[in-house]
This record gives C-alpha cells, structure tokens and sequence, in this order.
C-alpha cells in the first residue's frame, strides 16, 4: 500500500501562478520586511552554542526565542529534560475558535558541542556558515518570520496555533516516552503538524517531506565456548562466537533487502570480556588462539511503515534463532524514532502548500524519496496527525564544519508556510 502511493504522489510538477489575495500580499511584504530582522536573529542563535549535550546552551537559545513568541501574543511554558539528562523544550500556544488546529515543530540544538572548533555566524553575501544555521536555527527563523508576517496582516487573530522546540532532536533523550511525551500529546491535540527541518532542492526542484523512515537500534548478542583453536568445530567446542554472529550478519546482508529499507552494523566485537560504554565505545580481549567465547553486533534499522519494520524483525529474530553448534544467540530491539508513512493525510498537506506555491508563482514542490532524508521529530507526531516536513531552510554541509545556510531563500520558505498555515487557519 504504502509503494503504491508514494509512487502515485511523488512524481511529476507543474507551474500555475494563481496570484495572491490581499491578505496574502500583506502577510509576504511583511515577510520581506522582516527579512533582515530574521538573518539578525540567526545570527545570535548560532552565535549561541547549543550542542545537545549543552543544556545551558540549549537553555540560553531558548531564552532568546521566548520573547520572540511573546510578541506574538504566545503563551510560554518550559518542559524539563533533566530527567533524561537533556535541555529543556519551550512550548508556545495560542488560543482561537477558527480552522484547524496546527502544531508547529523545530528545535534548538545542534550536533556541534563547545568543544567544536565550528562555533560561528559567517556571511558571505546570501549566504552565511554556522553551526546548525541549516539544521535547523534556519528553520526556527523561518517558523518566527512566518508568524510575524500573519501578525502584521491582522490574521493571526483566532488562529489556534501551538509552537514545540524541542532541546534535544539531535541525540533524543531516553527513554523517548519520557523526552517526547509532550510532542505526542501536542501532535494528539492537532489537526496538522508543520515540521521545519532544512528544505531539500536538487535537479532545479524544491521538495517537501511527507514520509520519513524511522529508526530502530538492534543488538545481537553471541554466547558460545572459548577453548584453544585447535578445537574449533569440533562437537565439544563448536563453532565459536565470532562465527555465529558472522552467519547472522551474512544472512541478513543477503536475505533482508527491500524497497525503502536499510540496516546497517554499527559495532562488532568478538573475543572476551566485552564491555560497550553508554557513548558508544567498546573494548575487547582476546589471542589468535583462543576461540571467542563472546560475540557482539549493533545496528539500526530504517523502515517506511510499522508494518514494514515488523516484518524486517521476524526476518531477523528467525534467522538468529538458527545458530551454530555450541553456541546460543539474542536479538533486542530498540525503537528510536518510529516510521512517518506517507498518508493520504500528509499528502494533502502538500497539495495545500503547493496552493501557496501557486499564488506566489512558484512551481509545485514534489514529494521527497524517503531514501532521502532520515528520522526526525516529525515520525513521533505522524501516528497521531497529518504530518508535512522540511519547510525550513534552504542550505548545504549539516553535521559538518561549514554549514551553510541559503540567506536570500528563507523569506521564500518564510512566505510558503504562512500562506500554508494562513490556508489552514481560515
């Protein structure tokens, strides 16, 4: 099902200029005034480290935002991550009686902690590097600019309109039933879930995002005999470890591949004594001649559906159930972020933005290969609510030294979400 309607929705654009209303030019000169305000505002938000294992930082952006959202006649309340050992998010709502209900999505750390040597805002004429001044300070920019430009056009009046930074989007606080609860309960609570990760534009098109696959951590662990090599495959001593977790890794290279799936190995350790730190690292002994008693892989999953990642599993749990002699294997999963399958729901999403794109003159934005794009905060919302993404700004390098970030493009992505929540709202 889920193939049959990607492939119906993702190709094929089209150019119509349907014009703007007079509301609609009032809010898009607003956007055009406030421009410069906005590169302002980006400028301080990368100029303020908010690794996510900065929560002072991520604090300190978020302070910055606050009255930002304030202005616009938001109330403001802050939920605490020092449970999950993570910075805060800064929720903003806004009473109305008219049109949908929207939730607005960003957040406000970035992969670069206060170690990084990649700690500032640089212009170069339309174009400034940063750390996240793509992913996404940009995109929290345009969400603000967007909203400016419906206050000065007197429309934001009655607008039932709820904003989520989240603090921790980056390296997601766990147990995420703790770190995103308030996202699920906003997403329960909305009509439409605008998400504001950085704009995709390739092959001369712009795309937006209505399926995102999710993430899943896998972890096979290997119990076998150790003894001297000499005894290897022998019916006391078996295959060892390092041989089982071999067969399950081969099996799954060659016999788990479909459409809109990956899975990858992270780790593998094979030996004695194996120990993996909560960041990542891992250490092992052993002898060329000792047949490793222990073994141990990690890896992730991405799938499109539920039901796609639920068939990937039995694969593997059937495929790790057949070990070798003398040796016992387990298989646990993890699931990170779940999948944001493309809805109808989302779907029509898109059609209404690309209903500003017309009036603005622009061509219609396709829909992203999910292929193309990873997991994000947008899949916790997307079981709960129709679900569009990568509204936010144009730009190049994230989670590298160097990003960049398309200043003359975001009143462009400025305007389209606007009319779009200005559409949804009426």
């Amino acid at each position: 099902m889920v193939s049959l309607l990607w492939l119906a929705v993702a190709g094929g654009s089209t150019s119509r200029a349907a014009g703007l209303s007079p509301e609609e030019a009032k809010i898009t000169r607003a956007i055009d005034d406030e421009s410069a305000r906005a590169v302002a505002l980006l400028e301080k938000l990368v100029n303020t480290n908010s690794g996510t294992f900065n929560p002072a930082g991520v604090t300190a952006v978020g302070k910055l935002l606050e009255p930002e959202l304030h202005g616009l006649g938001f109330t403001t309340r802050w939920i605490p991550m020092d449970a999950v050992k993570r910075g805060p998010h800064l929720v903003g709502e806004r009473k109305g009686n008219r049109g949908k209900r929207i939730l607005l999505i960003g957040h406000m750390d970035t992969v670069f902690e206060p170690s990084s040597p990649f700690q500032k805002f640089v212009r170069s004429g339309d174009r400034a590097t940063g750390p996240g001044s793509c992913d996404m300070k940009g995109g929290v920019v345009v969400i603000l600019s967007a909203l400016k430009g419906l206050k000065s056009a007197g429309v934001l009046d009655g607008a039932r309109l709820a904003v989520l930074f989240t603090g921790d989007e980056e390296s997601v606080g766990e147990p995420w039933e703790t770190s995103r609860a308030e996202l699920i309960s906003a997403a329960k609570n909305a009509d439409a879930v605008l998400s504001f990760e950085a704009g995709v534009h390739h092959d001369g098109k712009d795309y937006a995002t209505v399926a995102r696959r999710g993430s899943t951590r896998w972890e096979v662990r290997v119990q076998a005999k150790a003894g001297h090599s000499s005894g290897i495959f022998g019916r006391s001593l078996g295959d060892g470890a390092a041989f089982e977790l071999s067969r399950i890794l081969n099996q799954f290279h060659d016999s788990l591949r479909e459409p809109n799936l990956t899975y990858s190995v992270g780790m593998m350790l094979a030996g004695s004594g194996i120990q993996v730190q909560p960041g990542g690292e891992g250490s092992v002994s052993g002898k060329e001649n000792i047949v490793p008693g222990e073994a141990l892989a990690i890896g992730d999953v991405r799938a499109l559906s539920a039901e796609q990642l639920a068939r990937v599993k039995d694969k593997m749990r059937s495929i790790v159930s057949q070990s070798l002699p003398a040796s016992k294997s387990e298989l646990t999963f993890r699931d990170k972020m779940p999948p944001m399958s493309p809805s109808s729901g989302n779907l029509a999403l898109l059609g209404k933005l690309n209903e500003a794109d017309h009036a603005l003159g622009l061509p219609d934005m396709e829909a992203l290969d999910p292929m193309q794009r990873g997991a994000g905060d947008a899949s916790f919302a997307a079981p709960y609510s129709n679900v569009l993404d990568g509204l936010g700004a144009y730009g190049s390098g994230a989670h590298a030294a160097g990003e960049t970030v398309e200043l003359d493009r975001l009143p462009i992505q400025s305007k389209r979400a606007a009319l779009l929540i200005y559409s949804l709202t009426r």
